[in-house]
């Protein structure tokens, strides 16, 4: 077990993950924007033949295609270092090409890492050698040796793996998706974008490389909901004669709701570390919800990003509208409800406490 943690299989995937959320990002918008205005996807641009939003949606397309190339190359950058950037990119295209998708990826990109770091440990070159092991002698070995395992060892079990995963997800009835989404959405939204979110957008987004749009987008919309139903609390709160925020979340949340509305969830963090268990308790209640609803209609994007942005690439976009507006009126009055209202006496206490963390007559000049 001890070796097993040693080897920070989770720590190396989260890291990958982060390289590669930047890259959907883009891609997403990119395919947003383009489908949103009647571009689609060409096998090939050939010129006049195709319009801006044609190639919008097609430069898109082409860098969701390229996820499990990226995952594999951050994963083996996260173990082996700079030499384990080429073999991670050609394991991982390696990968793609026999079609074990992004759990392909995700393995090819341990396997790349861990072989550049044996080949570093291992393989003794000659002094005028060693110059080259970086940018020659470990890229190719760990390709030949790491791309010959993935595409005659590894890609025929992980495969029959994606395909017994996609025909299970696509026999379940009404309830068991509505579960799976209520789960889906808890998971996804109770550490606003951290490593909670990240292992389960990994794994939803190995779902959607084979075609299955539903849960990513359950993910997605849960994380577009939230900072939107810590807005909607603040009005929620003032009808039952409550004040939930201090100025100064006031002011967090006049920047963390139109983050949200383009899928940025980091923007309430601020406001959640001064109320941990009521504000998770608030989202896990309506990402469970809002989750839920989005399973159940079919809201299925067809990119893993972009907020409100994703609903037009959506086959029927008032599904998104639906989940997005329930998931942010069971947040807002779950957070409306449970919080403690805040007093004149408890900003004036909590500006004290600041006022106190700065106490000029504690510089001393020498």
């Amino acid at each position: 077990m001890s070796k097993l943690k040693q080897l920070n299989l989770k720590g190396h995937l989260l890291t990958a993950i982060s390289y590669l959320i930047p890259i959907v990002c883009g891609a997403g918008f990119l395919i947003a924007i383009g489908m949103a205005f009647g571009g689609t996807n060409q096998p090939e641009l050939i010129q006049g033949e195709f319009t801006i939003w044609d190639a919008l949606a097609t430069m898109g397309a082409a860098g969701l295609g390229l996820l499990p190339a990226v995952i594999a190359t951050g994963i083996s950058y996260s173990i082996a270092g700079k030499p384990g950037i080429a073999p991670g990119f050609i394991i991982g295209l390696t990968a793609n090409a026999i079609g074990a998708g992004f759990i392909g990826g995700i393995l090819g990109g341990y396997l790349a890492g861990y072989l550049a770091v044996a080949i570093l440990k291992h393989v003794r070159v000659p002094k005028w050698a060693k110059g080259l092991m970086p940018t020659l002698i470990i890229p190719f070995l760990t390709s030949i040796i790491g791309g010959l395992i993935m595409v005659y060892i590894i890609g025929i079990p992980i495969s029959g793996f994606t395909l017994l995963l996609t025909n299970a997800l696509e026999s379940l009835g009404s309830s068991s998706l509505m579960a799976f989404g209520g789960i889906v959405g808890i998971l996804s939204g109770v550490d606003y974008g951290g490593p909670i979110n990240k292992t389960v957008f990994a794994f939803v987004l190995t779902m959607q490389a084979e075609g299955i749009n539903g849960p990513i987008t359950a993910l997605q919309l849960v994380n577009t909901a939230t900072p939107i139903g810590f807005g909607l609390a603040y009005f929620i709160a003032k009808v039952f004669g409550k004040n939930i925020y201090t100025p100064l979340e006031t002011e967090t949340l006049k920047s963390a709701v139109p983050m949200g509305v383009i899928n940025i969830v980091e923007g309430v963090i601020p406001i959640v570390m001064n109320d941990i268990v009521r504000c998770v308790f608030a989202t896990a209640v309506g990402g469970a919800a809002g989750g839920a609803v989005s399973m159940w209609l079919g809201a299925d994007a067809t990119v893993p990003f972009g907020g409100v942005l994703m609903l037009p690439t959506m086959t029927q976009p008032w599904t998104g509208a639906v989940a997005i507006l329930v998931n942010v009126l069971v947040t807002g009055l779950t957070l409306a409800l449970i919080k403690k209202n805040v007093t004149e006496e408890d900003i004036d206490a909590k500006q004290d406490i600041e006022e106190d963390d700065i106490d000029l007559g504690d510089i001393k000049i020498y």
